[in-house]
């Protein structure tokens, strides 16, 4: 028989090697992958940070973010922000189209402000407008920022998302963006397999479009988002960056069924389209302009959160403080009619 000294040595060998056993077969497990319905359950209620980081330069429209903001937003009951940035504006325009290490920092900030409090944010790709004139020209330059952005935020939590492509329109047409979307996603899973994507069709992220959006079938970790402002004559009466809008002041909306009955059937349209598809869907944009009378701001965005909400849908309202705000930074206080209808209270 072994000794007492010679068995105590076998005793830590085996011991050591059925730690080494376990430790070998955890590492081989395969990684959990976030499940993208339960992402967008996570996202809930949210709204945009807009008319910040998508500005030209932050500050140039009105919104310069406060740390405050964040808190605001979290204590109002938001579950989630979407955080839109305007990368193109303060890159190289030439190869290797090397973004600002400056503005990163201040990205980096507004993300880690609302990570900090564990609200998911979604961080996305605004106003890049050379790439919706000329999607051949721009490829190149549109896929190397997601190259930088993807790497740079690699080992961020789960709850941050990349939104590869706000409202892609003009010339980016269904073709070349289901071909451009192809190979950003590619880049992207290169750094980060497991992080949760959002994209959305052409024409402004219009519901009627995506019956024409590709996306790669054993990619599952995929929110498809769409933005809605329908009918245009209430939201975006006044509105100076649209033409004419100024006949459309006084435009309410009382919620006859007609007014509803447009609105179900546009959400119908994408329930649908997400059930066939098996994807969740991200209300990413709506809202009414300031100029509309608050009274049918509120009663439509209600009716658009309920109804999204009732097919399963998360959204993100347009937006915190600016023309469409739910919350006047000068007096520092809600529009309370706003924020009811976006925030249901007990």
């Amino acid at each position: 028989m072994f000794s007492k000294s010679i068995r105590t040595v076998l005793a830590i060998a085996l011991s050591i090697l059925l730690i080494g056993l376990a430790f070998a077969a955890e590492t081989d497990k395969p990684k959990k992958t976030v499940e993208p319905f339960e992402m967008n359950n996570r996202i809930g209620r949210g709204v945009n940070l807009g008319n910040a980081l998508e500005a030209p330069s932050e500050g140039e429209w009105g919104v310069t973010l406060q740390e405050e903001y964040f808190q605001l937003i979290k204590d109002a009951g938001f579950d989630s922000v979407r955080l839109p940035v305007r990368w193109n504006a303060h890159a190289m325009e030439e190869p290797p189209y090397t973004i600002d290490a400056e503005f990163m920092k201040r990205v980096d900030w507004a993300v880690d402000n609302a990570l900090a409090r564990d609200l998911p944010v979604m961080l996305n790709i605004h106003h890049y407008n050379e790439l919706d004139d000329d999607p051949a020209g721009h490829k190149e330059r549109f896929i190397a920022l997601w190259k930088q952005i993807a790497e740079h935020y690699k080992d961020k939590p789960d709850i941050l998302m990349f939104e590869l492509m706000n409202e892609p329109h003009g010339n980016l047409k269904a073709k070349p963006w289901n071909e451009i979307l192809a190979d950003a996603i590619k880049v992207v899973r290169k750094s980060n397999p497991d992080r949760t994507l959002v994209v959305g069709p052409v024409q402004w992220n219009q519901i009627s479009q995506l019956k024409n959006l590709k996306l790669p079938e054993d990619d599952r970790n995929i929110i498809v988002t769409v933005h809605y402002y329908l009918p245009m004559k209430l939201t975006h009466q006044g509105a100076s960056w649209i033409a004419d809008s100024n006949d459309w002041l006084g435009t309410k909306w009382t919620g006859t069924e007609n007014e509803k009955k447009e609105i179900t059937d546009n959400f119908d349209i994408a329930a649908e389209w997400a059930k066939k598809h098996n994807r969740p869907i991200h209300l990413g944009e709506f809202g009414a302009y300031s100029k509309a009378d608050m009274e049918s701001r509120a009663r439509w965005t209600k009716f658009v959160v309920d109804t999204a909400v009732e097919r399963g849908s998360s959204f993100s309202y347009w937006e915190f403080c600016a023309g469409f705000g739910v919350y006047d930074p000068v007096k520092k206080e809600w529009h309370e009619p706003l924020l009811k209808a976006l925030i249901p209270r007990e």
